[in-house]
C-alpha cells in the first residue's frame, strides 16, 4: 500500500466516524433503542396541565394549546433510557400523590393557585424532577409553531443580517 492509498482510506475512515451521527441527527433517528416506559391518557392529560402550570395561556396560547405534552412523551420515550424514564414518571405519580394528601384532590381536579402551590412545594421535595419538566416544557414550546410565532417574533424569510438592530419597547424575542 503507497502513502496516497494510506490517506485516502484514513479520510475515508474518518469522514464515515464524523458523518455517521450527524446524519442519525440530521434524520431524526430515535436515539435511545430501548425499552420505553408506556403512558396513558391520564399521564398525557396530567402533563399538559403541569406544563400549562409552567406556561399558562396569557396574551399568547400556552403550553397546552402548543402540545407539549405530546412533545415530551416523545422525547422520553425516544431519547432517554428506561431508567431516567421511570424515574420521570414517578415524579409525576409523587406530585399527585401530594397533591391528594395536601388538598384532597388529584392535581388535575386544583385550581390555579392550588397547583401552583403543589409546584412551589415540588421544587424543594423533587428538584431534579421539576428541572426536567420545566426543561422539556420551555423546549416543547418554543419549538412547536405556536411558540415559535405567537410568543416570539417570528419572520419567515429573513433578509440579510444585521449584527445590530435597535429594538423596540415591549417587542418579542426572535425565533431562530
Amino acid at each position: 500500500m503507497n502513502r496516497r492509498d494510506a490517506i485516502q482510506q484514513v479520510a475515508l475512515l474518518l469522514g464515515g466516524m464524523i458523518s455517521a451521527p450527524a446524519m442519525a441527527g440530521v434524520l431524526g433517528e430515535k436515539t435511545n433503542f430501548g425499552e420505553s416506559v408506556p403512558v396513558s391518557a391520564e399521564q398525557e392529560a396530567f402533563l399538559s396541565e403541569l406544563a400549562d402550570v409552567i406556561i399558562p395561556t396569557t396574551s399568547t396560547p400556552g403550553a397546552k394549546a402548543a402540545g407539549v405534552e405530546k412533545f415530551i412523551v416523545r422525547v422520553m420515550r425516544d431519547c432517554f433510557p428506561k431508567e431516567d424514564q421511570e424515574k420521570f414518571y414517578a415524579g409525576l405519580t409523587k406530585l399527585n400523590t401530594d397533591s391528594r394528601s395536601s388538598f384532597g384532590k388529584s392535581f388535575v381536579e386544583l385550581d390555579g393557585a392550588q397547583k401552583i402551590q403543589a409546584i412551589k412545594s415540588l421544587t424543594t421535595s423533587d428538584k431534579a424532577f421539576f428541572l426536567r419538566m420545566k426543561e422539556l416544557t420551555v423546549t416543547g414550546y418554543f419549538t412547536s409553531e405556536i411558540g415559535a410565532t405567537k410568543a416570539l417574533e417570528y419572520l419567515p424569510i429573513p433578509g440579510r443580517f444585521e449584527g445590530c438592530v435597535p429594538l423596540k419597547p415591549g417587542q418579542k424575542a426572535w425565533a431562530l
